[in-house]
């Protein structure tokens, strides 16, 4: 039970769908959908929105407990295997403390559509020996082999962090996971399910693509769950102490 508490509980409600670039002056369209979910239209190429969460930021990607997502549209519309068949993909951001990147693993590397059935549920392991892609920085010193051949394994130890002011970086550009309404503010998420691409292979057009319970978590305990712990393991060393 103490080993329970530990551990952050998936959390249902913690991503906000958002708009990260528009495409051809129109952007793509967000439905809430009846009963829960959401439906984002990806019309055009050059579209891309997403579900963002900032519930594990400040935990390091090795410590990824597991990311779900449902998918509910009808995927054989598309062709087995390609962008809108398999996504959303993921993106990640992270940072040393002092730089931060994009990490993404997405749905054209053959690697990973064989996690996906109806949707992704996943652990860091399954993550692990993917393909790592950075995004975002230009400099890539600071990454493991200056960001060349990467696994998410390489990468386990940086942290997840969502920049709250992003700078105009050398090579930070408008795809990146940042909400497009918010870029005053350069508000972001640091775990994303993103949908669209500037390929026209992610177009999607009405229906678009249809999702419910995106989730994530870390192994990493929560403050109040580590207090809890450690409260319970003290009453039961008093009662230990009365006994005798």
């Amino acid at each position: 039970m103490v080993a329970t508490l530990g551990v952050n509980q998936i959390a249902l409600a913690g991503f906000t769908p958002f708009v990260i670039r528009e495409g051809g002056g129109s952007a793509p369209a967000i439905n809430s959908l009846p009963g829960g979910g959401t439906e984002i239209v990806i019309t055009q190429g050059g579209q891309k929105a997403a579900l963002g969460s900032s519930d594990i930021d400040g935990t390091k990607l090795g410590d990824i407990g597991r990311l779900s997502i449902e998918r509910l549209d009808d995927v054989s519309r598309f062709s087995a295997g390609s962008g809108p068949a398999v996504g959303p993909y993921l993106n990640f951001w992270i940072t040393d403390g002092t730089n931060f990147a994009v990490v993404a693993n997405e749905p054209s590397n053959a690697a990973f559509q064989p996690l996906f059935n109806n949707g992704y549920d996943l652990t860091f392991a399954d993550l692990a020996d993917k393909t790592a892609k950075i995004y975002e920085n230009a400099d890539t010193s600071w990454l493991p082999s200056s960001g060349v051949g990467l696994t998410f394994a390489d990468l386990a130890d940086f942290t997840i962090m969502a920049p709250n002011n992003v700078p105009d970086w050398a090579g930070l550009g408008s795809g990146a996971p940042i909400v497009l309404s918010g870029r005053a503010t350069n508000e972001s998420y640091g775990v994303n399910w993103v949908f669209g691409d500037t390929l026209s292979n992610y177009v999607s057009g009405d229906p678009g693509y249809q999702v419910q319970n995106a989730a994530v978590n870390s192994t990493v305990p929560e403050p109040t769950s580590m207090a809890i712990a450690c409260c319970g393991l003290m009453l039961a060393g008093l009662r230990r102490k009365r006994r005798r």
